[in-house]
């Protein structure tokens, strides 16, 4: 009966742990966030000026 191959079963969990960790980080990257619609979104000139101090 062969032995089996430790270090070929991490590697392999090693590489499928770093595919998911790659694919977690794409998927957030990809989503936007509240800051990022807050700092997209088009404020019209007179919001513009009634938000400036004198």
């Amino acid at each position: 009966m062969p032995t089996p191959n430790y270090s070929f079963e991490k590697r392999k969990r090693e590489l499928a742990k770093k595919a998911a960790k790659e694919a977690k980080r794409l998927r957030k990257d990809t989503k936007p966030t509240t800051t990022d619609v807050a700092e997209n979104e088009e404020v019209p000139a007179s919001e513009a000026a009634e938000e400036t101090p004198v």
